[in-house]
Formats: structure tokens, sequence, C-alpha cells
């Protein structure tokens, strides 16, 4: 397992959320940090520490994406026309990681970005193998016919834990994913709240 993999059984307990709603979350037993002192921790957070953790619980929720491709989407957000927190949300909403991870082809983002790292996910009939990659509007997402049968896959779908959202058209019997459109902030199921804008006063310090 990888430390990135890894990391995502404490983060819940540091964020003190469960961060994607699941009902296995150490969190739900132990809502306080890890380690020798987490029960003691209290305090008021900063205004800085306050939009610190904002941008630590979506790059968590994300898949720990790392600060330089975090830092990346914040910065094609702010440069593209319109609202920075909606570009920003858009912008990761978009990323094929996230899109499989909706679609239910996957139970967390983490195993939807193992998926695609290991080739069994198709864009519009081509295969991709980088999570990073932003879908398009319209474009169409499946698993390759050889890893259709797989049996993580055929779990995730059957899974109630969530449901596809509304911006998903879903093809379940062939395994086909269609993005309807890049979702509005309000659009997206987080299980938690998120303030996409104070990540934007996070790095426009």
């Amino acid at each position: 397992m990888t430390k990135r993999l890894a990391s995502k059984h404490k983060v819940d307990r540091r964020l003190k959320v469960n961060l994607w709603g699941r009902p296995k979350s150490p969190f739900n037993s132990r809502n306080y940090p890890p380690g020798q002192h987490g029960k003691a921790k209290k305090g008021k957070l900063s205004d800085y520490g306050t939009q610190l953790e904002a941008k630590q619980k979506m790059k968590f929720y994300y898949g720990n994406i790392n600060e330089r491709q975090f830092r990346n989407v914040y910065r094609k957000a702010i440069q593209k026309k319109g609202n920075t927190t909606e570009n920003l949300v858009g912008f990761l909403e978009s990323r094929l990681d996230t899109v499989v991870y909706r679609a239910k082809f996957a139970t967390t983002v983490f195993s939807a970005r193992q998926l695609i790292n290991h080739g069994h996910i198709k864009v519009n009939g081509k295969k991709v193998n980088i999570p990073s990659y932003l879908v398009k509007a319209e474009d169409t997402i499946e698993i390759k016919d050889k890893s259709k049968d797989i049996v993580t896959i055929v779990g995730a779908l059957v899974s109630k834990e969530r449901e596809v959202p509304d911006y998903i058209q879903m093809d379940e019997k062939n395994k086909k994913a269609t993005l309807i459109r890049i979702p509005k902030f309000s659009e997206v199921p987080y299980p938690v709240i998120m303030e996409p804008n104070l990540v934007i006063e996070y790095y426009s310090r």
C-alpha cells in the first residue's frame, strides 16, 4: 500500500470530518485527531488556519492531489473567465479519476486512479491512463471490454453507499458513463461542508 493510499485512513481524524462519507471511516468511532494528545487538541483556528484546513479538505477529497498539481488547478481557475470558485470546482470535477469515482466504477477516488493507471478506462473509445486528464462535457467514459468483470468494479456499481449525480448519465449494463455537463458547486454531492472560496483565499494571499 502506498503512503498516499494509506494516508486516507488517518486524514478523516486529522481533519475531524468523515471526508468521503464512508460508514467504515475511523472518524465515526474516534472523532478526534490521531496521536497521544489528539483528544486534548482544542482552540480556535486563525484565518490562515481556517483557509489551510479548507484547502487540505479539498486536496485530500480529490485523492490527495500533490501540492504542485493542486496549485496549477487554482491557476487555471483564476485564468478562466467567470467565477473562480465555480471554475476551481469545475476543473476538479472534470478530472478523469473524479468522473470514474462519480460514475461508481470505483468505491474511492484512490481506486479510481488505480483503475486508470492500469489501463482499464477508455474515453471516447480510446484508452486513457492519466488520472488528471480533463473530461469534457458529452465525453463518454467506459470500462475496457476485458475489464468489465473485475470484481471491484462490479462491487462498486452495486454498492448503495452513494448515488450517481444528475450531471452524469449512466449505462450500467455496458458500464459506460457520459459527463452531461460540468457541474456547479451546488450540484456536487460532497458528504461534508466544502469551502472552495477559502481555498481561493489561501492561494491568493
